[in-house]
């Protein structure tokens, strides 16, 4: 998980990180960019119904099985079904309204 963060930092294609109850941006600009705040409310969301710190056990560990799987540390990350649930509805900003628990199991 370390290493995760680590990468986050040093890596400027990640524009920001939620640890709950925090977004963490690279950019100030990007605190009015809504879809990228949506992405992230998306992950609050998530973190909240796995109870947070189970949140980010699971998270390393599907990353390491997708890393393995795909030998790419950014098809790794997209392959995440936290990702894939907040890429695929960081565009509907009324999503978290009708989002069902647990959706993200869906993108297993």
């Amino acid at each position: 998980m370390i290493l995760l963060i680590v990468r986050f930092f040093t890596n400027k294609r990640y524009r920001g990180i939620t640890i709950y109850p925090f977004v963490i941006l690279t950019q100030k600009e990007d605190g009015r960019n809504l879809v990228l705040l949506n992405h992230e409310r998306i992950h609050i969301k998530q973190q909240l119904e796995l109870l947070i710190i189970p949140f980010f056990i699971w998270y390393g560990v599907e990353f390491l099985i997708r890393f393995l799987m795909y030998r790419s540390w950014s098809k790794a990350y997209r392959n995440i079904s936290f990702e894939k649930e907040s890429y695929a509805n960081e565009e509907d900003l009324d999503y978290l309204k009708r989002r069902s628990f647990w959706n993200w199991i869906k993108y297993l």
